[in-house]
């Protein structure tokens, strides 16, 4: 049995009333819940886990995966129940990183219906988790200030407009990044991605070169640079890896603490978070999900 966790963009859709339809005439029973408010799908979610449901689908955004596999994890036996995706939001980052893309809402069902899931890892930030990517400082900012008016206005245009008022704005944090072996190393933060995937901002490539099961979280900041050196900065995160990067820095970690002077924005797979101290790890194989044919995952 399937269960859909819908939001109001995904209720309204012309095409998923079919979709289930026809997902449902292929032998599958299939049923429905629509969110309404905050705390709605992670409800849904854990409901179902508990009832022995096979497949949880997300029909909604980035926020919305993060809340139903929020609510599946925290009923202790998220792995026995999958979780499927149909992308209806603005970004739609983590779905379209794994291949399933939006407009297609019968294939992306079809899949989550039929496909098998792989154990992914899930990061988390203190209390919170994150699925897709955690962001900070200038591209969080850009998130947490982007009126939901304007997002659904102008879809994913909203961000480049707010992104453009906050840049007047920014001014580098001061950070302390510890180590798990409790080395420090202080430095500026003008923009940094901790990446479980890689995609973020409607479709950068942010942590290219993060997998979904490799047990790691990919870490990189941009540092304070001048628009002058924007090409350079440009040419590092192009190169992630190389020794010569001065503005930016790129690392593999399972774990990471970070401390700001000021409180820092965070963005959790689209959803806000503020504060000045932070504590990101991994959890290996904890969300059992249905992907998409291009998922980045390591292989044996």
């Amino acid at each position: 049995m399937d269960a859909a966790d819908c939001d109001g963009k995904a209720a309204s859709d012309p095409l998923l009333r079919p979709a289930i339809s026809a997902v449902r005439d292929l032998g599958h029973q299939v049923e429905v819940r629509v969110t309404f408010e905050s705390g709605d799908a992670a409800r849904y979610a854990g409901e179902a886990a508990s009832e022995g449901v096979e497949v949880v689908v997300a029909a909604g955004g980035d926020g919305t995966i993060n809340e139903v596999a929020g609510g599946l994890l925290a009923t202790g036996i998220s792995g026995n129940t999958a979780m499927g995706v149909i992308p209806y939001g603005t970004a739609n980052d983590f779905a379209t990183g794994t291949g399933v893309l939006k407009g297609d809402p019968l294939k992306a069902l079809r899949l989550a219906a039929t496909g098998a899931a792989t154990p992914i890892d899930v990061g988390k930030v203190n209390e919170h988790i994150f699925v897709n990517v955690a962001s900070g400082g200038f591209g969080a900012e850009v998130t947490a200030n982007t009126p939901p008016q304007l997002k659904k206005a102008i879809g994913g245009a909203a961000y480049s407009l707010m992104g453009i008022v906050t840049a007047a704005k920014m001014s580098p944090y001061q950070c302390r990044f510890t180590a798990p072996d409790g080395t420090t190393e202080d430095g500026t933060v003008l923009i940094m991605a901790v990446g479980n995937g890689r995609q973020s901002g409607g479709g950068y490539q942010v942590t290219p070169h993060a997998l979904l099961n490799d047990g790691l979280l990919d870490v990189v900041v941009i540092h304070d640079a001048e628009i002058t050196q924007l090409g350079t900065v440009l040419g590092e995160l192009l190169d992630l890896q190389a020794k010569s990067n001065q503005f930016v820095s790129y690392r593999q970690v399972a774990s990471l603490e970070l401390e700001s002077t000021t409180p820092l924005q965070l963005n959790l797979d689209g959803e806000p978070y503020r504060g000045t101290r932070f504590h990101f790890t991994v959890m290996p194989g904890a969300l059992p999900f249905i992907l998409g044919p291009d998922a980045p995952l390591k292989t044996n």
